[in-house]
C-alpha cells in the first residue's frame, strides 16, 4: 500500500471515530507501528490531525472537511463577501457549474436576478435554486459522499463528459504557490480534476485561511485556474506571488 493510500485510510478512520490508536492502525493497514507513527507525524505537520500518546485525534479546523452546516457557520461573513464578489462575475444567460461547498451555497442564495443555467452535483444548492424562476437547473446524478450533500460517481462523471460550461465555481482544502491545489481524499481530487476540464473559465473560491496550506492529494496547479476570489485578509506576500502568476485576484473586503 502506498503512503498516500495509508494516509487516506487513517483520515477516514479518524473521521469516523474522532480518535485512532497506533496499534489498531498498524493491524488494520498491515504495517509496523513505526510506520504508522511516521504517518501520524506527517499528517500532523499538515494540520490534518493532532498526535496524542499512542495515537491521534481529529483537528476541527478549516483545513479539514467539516460537515457543511458547520463550515457555513464558521467565518460566515467571509463566505458571504466572497459569494457577493463571485455573483458580480456572472453574466446573463451563462451556464455555470457549481461544486458543492459552503461558499457555493452562499452564491446560490444570491442568484435569480437574471436568467442563467446552473449545473451542480450538490443537493443543497439544487434545493435553494428550485424556487428561483430565472435559474434553469441541471443536477448531476451520482452517489452521496459521506455526510455531505454532494453526489459523485460514474453517473455524474458520464454527465460531465457531455457538457461544456462558461464558468466553474469551486473550492479546495489547501492553496499553495509551490504545490498547487490540494484536498484530503482521492474521491474529491478526481472529481475536481473532472470539473476543471469541462469549464471555459475556472474560478477558485478560497478564504485567506486556505492559503499556504497543503492537504494530502494534489489535483491541480495554479496555472489551471483563471482567477481566485478570496478575502482582504490575504497575506501580502501571497498576494504578490499570485499576481506574479498573472492570476486575476479578487479580494472581498472584510472589516
Amino acid at each position: 500500500m502506498l503512503s498516500v493510500e495509508r494516509h487516506e485510510r487513517i483520515l477516514d478512520q479518524l473521521d469516523q471515530s474522532k480518535i485512532v490508536k497506533v496499534s489498531e492502525l498498524s493491524k488494520l493497514l498491515e504495517v509496523t507501528e513505526k510506520t504508522i507513527r511516521g504517518d501520524l507525524e506527517l499528517l500532523e505537520q499538515r494540520g490534518l490531525l493532532k498526535r496524542i500518546h499512542g495515537g491521534a485525534v481529529i483537528v476541527e479546523e478549516e483545513g479539514r472537511m467539516l460537515p457543511i452546516a458547520e463550515r457555513q457557520s464558521r467565518h460566515s461573513e467571509v463566505k458571504l463577501a466572497i459569494a457577493k464578489e463571485a455573483v458580480k462575475l456572472i453574466k446573463p444567460n451563462e451556464t455555470i457549474l457549481m461544486d458543492g461547498g459552503s461558499t457555493t451555497i452562499a452564491i446560490a442564495e444570491l442568484l435569480g436576478e437574471f436568467p442563467i443555467t446552473v449545473i451542480t452535483n450538490d443537493l443543497k444548492i439544487a434545493n435553494i435554486l428550485l424556487g428561483k424562476n430565472n435559474v434553469q437547473l441541471m443536477v448531476l446524478g451520482g452517489t452521496r459522499i459521506d455526510n455531505s450533500s454532494s453526489l459523485m460517481g460514474a453517473q455524474a462523471t458520464e454527465m460531465l463528459q457531455r457538457i461544456r460550461v462558461n464558468r466553474l465555481f469551486f473550492g479546495t482544502t489547501g492553496v499553495s504557490i509551490e504545490h498547487g491545489l490540494t484536498v484530503i481524499n482521492s474521491i474529491h481530487a478526481d472529481w475536481k480534476k473532472q470539473i476543471i476540464n469541462c469549464a471555459d473559465h475556472v474560478t477558485l473560491l478560497a478564504d485567506s485561511t486556505k492559503f499556504d496550506k497543503v492537504a494530502l492529494i494534489r489535483f491541480a496547479s495554479l496555472e489551471e485556474v483563471n482567477e481566485i476570489i478570496t478575502d482582504s485578509r490575504l497575506d501580502e506576500n501571497i498576494k504578490v506571488n499570485l499576481e506574479n502568476k498573472e492570476l486575476a485576484l479578487h479580494l472581498a473586503k472584510i472589516l
